[in-house]
């Protein structure tokens, strides 16, 4: 009889604090085991939003440089369409 009161203590119902320390206990060891695989992918979506934010960038500061020459050209030509053509008579 005391084998029969050893099985019933041993598979009693667990009680809701129980339950929550066992799942959380469980999530524990989930996180400890997937920490690496999430901080790579953590890692590598910060590299492509850095390499995003950067090719954005100097795509900018590209465009604008190009601009400011473009004015000069445009300058320039100015010049050159008032001064009229040059040539051995008139240089």
């Amino acid at each position: 009889m005391a084998e029969k009161g050893e099985n019933v203590s041993a598979k009693r119902a667990l009680t809701a604090a129980e339950k929550q320390v066992l799942r959380r206990r469980q999530e524990l060891g989930n996180w400890k085991t997937n920490a690496s695989r999430l901080r790579s992918r953590n890692l590598l979506t910060g590299l492509a939003i850095g390499a995003f934010v950067v090719g954005v960038f100097s795509y900018t500061i590209m465009s604008v440089k190009q601009e400011k020459i473009i004015e000069e050209l445009d300058g320039e030509a100015k010049i050159h369409i008032f001064r009229g053509p040059r040539t051995g008579a008139n240089s």
